[in-house]
């Protein structure tokens, strides 16, 4: 085992921190606040190549491997949380999925745009009644011989307006189940395609989350991925690899409440000590880093298996359930370190902790993961 990141692999992260610090930090807690979404950011994350970073460089990627993109991701989410998750839809679920199983024509038309952030995607698939039940789809796709007629309505979609491209699944054929589920890609601008209203979230409250919905939507027969029936293994796949993103999100999230909380327990006294000096705190501290370092560690492995294209569903669940319940834990200590001052909006971290929540949540939720951990374990 060799636990030592190349030099290319610092130099992203080095790239991923100072970009964050100098574009993101300024103004996070005023996008917060009104619900902004980071326009100008998103795109010069773009520009630097964070939109399609596992992307191949013949479709305008980045042509990386797994370890840097959470290296990056990790970085980002440390300042904020809601530039991470378009990122993390983006390179992850939408980008990852049309290489992977897109036309020649599907990556020609939209791939090399998405990978450089000319454009950024949505990945659309939960439902009003189908959250964690991604079996029971709504949506329907009716056949029509060259194109799909779209009716249905998709909820907590990321990116909901400012994506250009949407993956859609929606059920073709009822009396097959999950087996009857496509994919369609979905461009904005469709007849009959509305986006629906903003969601006032808790947390990454940035980022852009809407519902949407189709009416007739007439969708080329070109614009389906994969073969008929495809749908739902297509969305289960890709989202194997999306829990990394996300746990490396949850990450950041930690690890960025954790710096603060070091930084303060270092600039504060209390009883004639620096906070840092108790011993309550340092065992705080001790525990918070502890947990960031073990979620580290699975999330790593996760991303090299999956970079050396080995089985890597249950690592990335496993990576996923145990990084976003130690966000909520960690941010929520970082909060107490800061007592008073932690429960305001200028010190950062309470914001930290209402982000945390949704990692538990998105893209398969802690109970989602552990169903996913218990049937491999009894296979």
């Amino acid at each position: 085992m060799n636990f030592q990141l190349t030099e290319e692999h610092l130099e992203v992260q080095k790239a991923a921190r100072e970009f964050a610090q100098r574009e993101l930090l300024p103004g996070v807690i005023e996008r917060d606040d009104k619900q902004e979404f980071p326009y100008e950011q998103i795109k010069k994350m773009g520009e630097l190549g964070f939109m399609g970073m596992m992307v191949s460089p013949e479709y305008n990627g980045g042509g990386m491997d797994t370890i840097s993109y959470v290296l990056a991701m990790e970085e980002i989410s440390k300042i904020d949380a809601s530039a991470s998750v378009c990122m993390s839809v983006n390179n992850s679920l939408v980008c990852w999925g049309l290489e992977k199983y897109g036309s020649e024509e599907q990556k020609q038309k939209y791939l090399k745009r998405l990978a450089t952030g000319e454009i950024i995607g949505a990945f659309c698939l939960s439902e009003p009644e189908a959250g964690s039940d991604a079996t029971s789809q709504r949506t329907t796709a009716e056949d029509k011989g060259d194109y799909y007629l779209l009716n249905g309505v998709k909820n907590w979609i990321t990116n909901g307006s400012t994506a250009s491209v949407y993956l859609v699944m929606a059920q073709t054929h009822p009396e097959k189940g999950h087996k009857g589920i496509n994919c369609l890609i979905v461009e904005k601008g469709m007849e009959g395609f509305v986006v629906g209203k903003k969601e006032d979230k808790m947390g990454i409250r940035g980022s852009d989350t809407h519902s949407l919905m189709f009416t007739d939507v007439k969708v080329p027969k070109a614009n389906r991925i994969g073969d008929d029936g495809f749908g739902f293994r297509f969305a289960m796949e890709t989202l194997n690899g999306g829990r990394i993103g996300i746990a490396a999100q949850a990450l950041g999230i930690a690890s960025g409440a954790y710096e603060l909380a070091l930084k303060y327990s270092k600039e504060r006294k209390a009883f004639g000590k620096f906070l840092h000096e108790h011993q309550a705190i340092q065992f705080k501290l001790a525990e918070m880093y502890a947990k960031i370092e073990a979620a580290r560690l699975l999330i790593y492995k996760a991303a090299y298996l999956k970079d050396t294209k080995q089985d890597f569903a249950l690592a990335a669940a496993t990576a996923k359930l145990y990084a976003s319940e130690i966000a909520q834990e960690v941010t929520t200590e970082a909060v107490q370190i800061h007592g008073g001052y932690g429960y305001v909006k200028e010190f950062h971290v309470e914001r930290l902790m209402r982000d945390a929540k949704i990692t538990q949540i998105y893209e398969g939720t802690s109970e989602v993961q552990k169903i996913v951990i218990a049937r491999s374990l009894l296979k």
